[in-house]
């Protein structure tokens, strides 16, 4: 039952933060994929949270740059 509710609240939150996308300029949405691929590989490159937000933030400037 609890992994039930898990997969439903996970279900929920991608289709929240898919939606949540629809109405976001070019710009906007290669900066936020940026940030989400500069997270993940600083977090497994550096296997900690400044890694991460690094990797993040790095991401999130190089997304905001591409096709300018």
């Amino acid at each position: 039952m609890k992994f039930m509710i898990t997969k439903t609240v996970a279900l929920i939150a991608v289709a929240t933060s898919l939606s949540a996308c629809a109405s976001m300029s070019a710009s906007q949405r290669n900066t936020a994929t940026g940030a989400v691929v500069g997270g993940v590989a600083g977090s497994l490159l550096g296997g900690n949270t400044a890694s991460t937000l690094g990797g993040a933030a790095l991401g999130g400037v190089i997304g905001s740059q591409i096709n300018r």
